[in-house]
């Protein structure tokens, strides 16, 4: 990757383990705030849909599970886990629980938050289920809103013009 804001920046997956985005070095990686008690919740099985459609071509989808919005993701690591994975299927990777706003906003969307989304708007999450893109030299090659389905036209062209 050859954006060091992105790719240095250390997390752990939902099990603990230190990561960062370089380990998905010359992937494209569609990064999703998650949370199991959303309205918008059911986009699990749609980016499911799409981490295994599109894992062979180059793409890994991302979870970050986060509380912010109305108190939807209550659960440990373990219950977290066990819901995408018996509700929805997931087999992508989760990361720890963090904060996406406010003061105690994680150094990685300290940075995302910097990229503008469609019509121009940057700053914080809205809510649930935003999408980031990242093409696979670090750069942030989309801001979807919550409301874009994993399946929309405008995110599945985004993710077919930046797979390596």
């Amino acid at each position: 990757m050859t954006n060091p804001q992105l790719q240095d920046i250390s997390i752990n997956t939902l099990g603990g383990a230190p990561t960062s985005l370089a380990d998905f070095d010359g992937r494209a990686v569609l990064l999703v705030n998650v949370a199991s008690k959303c309205g918008l919740t059911p986009q699990y099985a749609g980016l499911e849909k799409l981490a295994t459609e599109y894992a062979d071509r180059g793409l890994t989808v991302v979870g970050v599970p986060c509380n912010q919005f109305m108190g939807q993701e209550p659960g440990t690591p373990e219950e977290i886990a066990t819901f995408c994975s018996t509700t929805y299927g997931v087999t992508f990777p989760l990361l720890e629980k963090i904060e996406v706003n406010g003061e105690g906003r994680h150094p990685l969307y300290a940075e995302l938050t910097k990229s503008a989304d469609a019509e121009g708007a940057a700053g914080d999450i809205q809510w649930n289920f935003e999408k980031f893109l990242i093409a696979p030299d670090g750069t942030v090659a989309g801001r979807f809103r919550p409301r874009t389905e994993p399946d929309a036209p405008e995110l599945v062209s985004a993710i077919e013009a930046v797979l390596p």
